[in-house]
């Protein structure tokens, strides 16, 4: 499978910049696997596909702020710092990628918040992502940590291309959220309301919460024809056992089993036993799916309308049929869905 095949104009007006003033109100295509049938609803409508015992998995990482703009000492040119991931949290190390990159070298300083109140260090220039920082703080690590985050930003994808609001705090996050570790949302699932979910509760459905922390892998760049040569980043995830109980007494007893999103998909995948049930995992992964593949978990998937040549498009062309999935971006285009983050809904189902 070649990269160029994922390939196909999207008009920046179709980019959504902003999420739908409610959550389960974005648009849904709904697309039939075995009969190639698509339908256009509104995304509270996915209750009309599920019932008793039908399992949604959710993914219930946090974002965090991982967006501060600093001052370099001396010259006081303005950096970009994304926080990834924290290495050590006595010495205050964090994983970062920063930008513009070339202005930075080791033992250089970084300065944050309007009084300088936030020093930080590179010490490392050599990480496969970018740099190590040491952040200089005297407090204890909890104090440490809410100081750096009331420096940071939501950060919202590169392509939603305006200012931070102060509604993106709340709408860049699943209502569910509660394991605090991404930098990326997991889309599929900001269309879940609290009335939503009340109301698929009520029709005895299943929710499961495993965790992936996504990470930006999911934007980079891929620099291959030949995707077979194509890295993924690793992400840290955690299935635990509740989640194996739900799933696979979902499975055994013939019911949906709903990944919402890809980030959940993955997980799943990487954690499936040759029975195809699913089984405990804590560590990290870095399964790309891309077509052809087998699944063994999930019979339906919730997902967003992705951007060309990304791995996210991928993976959703695996589960539906690259052919069948192609031709409903195509309507998806005409029909001027919104696509990324904030955009429109595909159900995929049998």
């Amino acid at each position: 499978m070649k990269l160029s095949k994922f390939k196909f104009n999207l008009p920046s007006e179709l980019i959504a910049l902003h999420p739908t003033h409610n959550r389960d109100e974005a648009r849904m295509m709904v697309v039939h696997r075995k009969t190639g049938k698509i339908e256009h609803k509104v995304f509270k409508e996915i209750l009309d596909y599920y019932g008793k015992d039908d399992v949604f998995i959710f993914n219930n990482t946090k974002v965090f702020p991982a967006r501060l703009y600093g001052n370099k000492e001396k010259t006081g040119a303005r950096i970009e710092v994304f926080l990834l991931r924290e290495l050590n949290q006595d010495l205050r190390l964090w994983d970062v990628l920063v930008d513009p990159a070339r202005k930075i070298r080791i033992g250089n300083k970084l300065y944050f918040g309007e009084d300088d109140s936030m020093v930080a260090e590179v010490i490392d220039n050599t990480t496969s992502r970018g740099r190590t920082l040491r952040f200089l703080y005297d407090g204890n690590h909890d104090e440490f940590k809410e100081a750096l985050y009331k420096l940071g930003e939501t950060p919202l994808p590169k392509y939603i291309d305006r200012p931070v609001e102060p509604e993106d705090e709340d709408r860049y996050q699943n209502i569910f959220a509660s394991e605090e570790g991404a930098v990326v949302a997991p889309a599929a699932g900001l269309h879940f309301s609290r009335e939503l979910m009340k109301r698929l509760e009520i029709k005895d459905c299943k929710f499961a919460f495993l965790t992936v922390h996504s990470g930006l892998g999911n934007f980079r760049e891929i620099d291959v024809e030949d995707l077979t040569k194509h890295k993924m980043d690793s992400e840290q995830m955690v299935i635990n056992p509740d989640v194996v109980k739900i799933v696979n007494e979902g499975k055994d007893g013939g019911h949906h089993i709903c990944a919402v999103g890809t980030s959940v998909m993955r997980a799943i995948e990487t954690a499936v036993s040759t029975d195809g049930h699913l089984k405990e995992f804590e560590g990290w992964t870095n399964k790309f799916i891309f077509p052809p593949y087998e699944f063994s978990v999930a019979n339906s998937m919730v997902t967003n309308f992705h951007l060309p040549l990304s791995t996210l498009l991928m993976m959703t062309a695996s589960f539906g049929g690259y052919d069948l999935i192609m031709d409903a971006y195509e309507v998806a285009l005409k029909e001027k869905y919104r696509f990324g983050a904030y955009g429109d809904a595909m159900l995929i189902v049998d």
